[in-house]
């Protein structure tokens, strides 16, 4: 095959087609119409001599051959949008670009936070677009329609580019009148109530059974190892509200120590290490394959970077 005549744009066509896993999303992703997009198909498959994708029950489903192409074209077309799209394109003094970035409430309380102050001091017109973890999978962060997604990850798809923004470790918080404030170690700590926050990953969550600890996370993972469980009242995926509710009620909120640390100088709170070991948990940012070159994005990844390592 003479590559001089093969249409470089079936690569493209090519690269979403597998992405999407249809005709119509892919036209639409590519701002063409599904019968230009239908010809793209046959077209490749003439050129790689494969149907590529076969209509099953589970939809478009790929080929073998097509599987094997799939992370050959995405480098290709990967080192292309770098070697055309040169850093200096972006100037965030006078952008006006909107990041989407999928995080958690712990991560929007504490890294965000203080990533929107940056951002008004040195890329004043610049818009986040914050979007909780259920509204979102881990699709959406491939295709690019998300920037980004920050969150503590069990696992990340392999396709994906991905960073530890720091390490925490764990506090408890309690109301500076709850009994424990005073006398606190591994027994009465079991023997008090206590509030549990979800570790959020991506798309609709669902309801916790309290019986099935070992899905309720870190906490209760290592209170398990050493043979032990903690009485769970209020499950909540939002740190602010666990926070507020310890301050207010009897109840003990074990969390991330820099949601925890929000309220360091509120006399009404007292922190304390937990009476047991938790291995510390990693914050991490993850993003496309098809943004790891754009300037702007570079340039995101490198103030996130810059904020963590301020907070520390």
């Amino acid at each position: 095959m003479n590559i001089a005549k093969v249409d470089l744009n079936l690569l493209v066509y090519l690269d979403v087609l597998l992405r999407e896993g249809s005709v119509t999303r892919a036209a639409n992703q590519l701002s063409i119409t599904q019968p230009a997009m239908s010809n793209g198909l046959k077209r490749l498959r003439d050129l790689f001599k494969d149907p590529l994708l076969v209509r099953t029950s589970d939809g478009m489903t790929p080929t073998k051959r097509a599987l094997e192409l799939q992370p050959i074209i995405r480098d290709v077309l990967s080192k292309l949008e770098s070697s055309i799209q040169p850093e200096t394109d972006f100037n965030p003094a006078t952008s006006a670009r909107t990041f989407r970035i999928m995080t958690s409430d712990y991560a929007e309380s504490t890294l965000l936070l203080e990533l929107v102050g940056r951002l008004a001091d040195s890329a004043p017109n610049i818009t986040l677009d914050l979007i909780t973890p259920s509204d979102v999978t881990f699709h959406d962060v491939e295709q690019g329609k998300v920037d980004m997604a920050i969150n503590r990850f069990d696992e990340l798809p392999l396709s994906f580019h991905q960073k530890v923004i720091w390490y925490d470790t764990f506090s408890c918080v309690m109301s500076k009148t709850h009994p424990l404030a005073s006398h606190y170690d591994l027994e009465t700590y079991l023997k008090a109530q206590h509030i549990w926050v979800s570790k959020t990953g991506f798309g609709v969550g669902v309801g916790i059974d309290p019986n099935e600890v070992q899905k309720l996370g870190w906490v209760d993972a290592e209170l398990t190892k050493i043979g032990k469980q903690r009485d769970i009242r209020v499950f909540t995926r939002h740190y602010h509200a666990a926070l507020q509710i310890a301050k207010r009620q009897n109840l003990i909120a074990t969390l991330p120590s820099k949601a925890a640390k929000i309220f360091k100088d509120d006399p009404s709170i007292v922190l304390r290490e937990p009476p047991f070991d938790i291995p510390p948990i990693a914050l991490k940012m993850a993003w496309s394959a098809l943004l790891h070159h754009d300037a702007g994005h570079i340039w995101l990844r490198r103030l996130i970077g810059e904020v963590a390592a301020d907070m520390q």
